[in-house]
């Protein structure tokens, strides 16, 4: 491919992605695997700087732009040495005309702005983030697993945490393959460590998704105890075993939920939790930095439905708490609807429960929980907030 024709490609995949994200398709790495998979012609360093102009058009733009062109030219007017690939030729964008307005720039969405938390540092929620690993206790030790990543860094206050560099290989690594090591960002780790998990407890797991807090709380129980990994979503569930396995944390129980009527399948679980984790179903604004089209899907009528169902969920998993267990509850949102004033307002509808302080190695205090941020602690950002039930 020459030069203009990896720019109208990625117009092209622009295009699609604009579509997909206003009409809750695809997201944008699967119809770039997609795109690609249909263009065998298109060699490695052709889908390398393809990919790097998507993606560099998608940061940049934080109101989803009219047109996929509308997207690179507003890139190009920043970047001169794209503009001259705008030239016609075959396979080409057209040239960009004097008065032509490319898509503007920006961090946040005008919309959500004012609904972030106020500690927030807006400018540094799409920085390129690091790859954190978590060494899986069930299969290694952390301080033998260290030294086979030259480049990793101990994080404080996380003691099977490694950092690596970003884009580091992980899964080419032995100890990857082993089943040592999980990718899991270090605020991902540090919600899994305020559960408490311990060994032989009773342990719930309640919007496991793939399983990644699952497998962190499985290392923290050695094993022992019951672990049930729960989700309304079969795809999303399906992936947890071949990891389970992979970990050698083959005690987790899978169970399938059927949305909005889930209440009565964990009734027989009534009583009997020690911890149980909900991490929320929310509007992902603490991943912008590795998902940055998620801005071009939030919408306000999006949000409402997604604070909605974060109560539903605290409803019903409140019960599953035996006297003096603990509910933990986390989003990876900045929003304080999602975050703050969610924990606010469960408080205020059930009796008998209080938030319990965390001694946290990193975050902010914000209401009754903690609040985490690229900015300020280099995670992903989240907020989390431990609720006990009176014994």
């Amino acid at each position: 491919m020459t030069p203009s024709a990896r720019v109208q490609a990625a117009i092209e995949l622009l295009d699609a992605i604009i579509s997909s994200a206003r009409d809750g398709g695809p997201a944008a790495d699967t119809l770039i695997a997609r795109y690609f998979k249909d263009r065998r012609y298109a060699g490695s360093r052709d889908r390398r700087v393809v990919r790097d102009h998507v993606y560099d058009a998608v940061r940049r733009a934080a109101e989803r732009p009219e047109s996929g062109r509308a997207a690179m030219v507003g890139l190009a007017r920043e970047r001169p040495e794209l503009v001259a690939l705008f030239d016609g030729s075959t396979h080409a964008p057209a040239p960009i005309a004097d008065d032509e307005v490319g898509s503007a720039a920006g961090v946040v969405p005008r919309w959500i702005d004012p609904l972030l938390a106020v500690p927030v540092e807006r400018d540094a929620l799409l920085g390129r983030a690091p790859v954190d690993l978590r060494v899986n206790r069930l299969k290694a030790d952390p301080d033998r697993v260290a030294p086979l990543y030259p480049d990793a860094v101990r994080l404080s206050g996380l003691p099977d945490a490694l950092r690596l560099p970003e884009g580091a290989p992980v899964e080419q690594s032995d100890p990857w393959k082993w089943g040592q090591v999980e990718v899991q960002d270090a605020g991902s780790q540090l919600i899994s460590a305020a559960c408490g998990a311990q060994p032989g407890m009773t342990v719930i797991d309640l919007c496991a998704g793939a399983g990644g807090k699952t497998l962190a709380l499985a290392s923290a129980m050695a094993g022992k105890g019951m672990l049930i990994a729960a989700d309304t979503i079969r795809s999303r569930l399906s992936r947890l075993d071949p990891r389970a396995e992979r970990a050698g944390a083959t005690f987790i129980e899978t169970l399938l939920l059927d949305q909005g009527h889930e209440a009565g399948a964990l009734e027989s679980l009534h009583g009997r939790a020690d911890v149980v984790l909900v991490d929320a179903p929310c509007s992902g604004t603490g991943t912008w930095r590795r998902n940055p089209e998620a801005r071009w899907r939030l919408t306000p009528a999006r949000l409402d439905r997604l604070v909605a169902e974060q109560a539903r969920i605290l409803d019903f998993a409140a019960p599953l708490l035996a006297p003096g267990g603990l509910l933990v509850y986390a989003t990876c949102a900045l929003t304080d609807r999602e975050g703050r004033d969610q924990v606010r307002a469960f408080l205020a509808r059930h009796v008998g429960w209080r938030a319990e302080p965390f001694d946290a190695p990193m975050g902010r205090p914000h209401g009754d929980g903690l609040l985490l941020t690229p900015g300020h602690d280099g995670t992903d950002g989240f907020y989390f907030a431990r609720l006990r039930r009176a014994a």
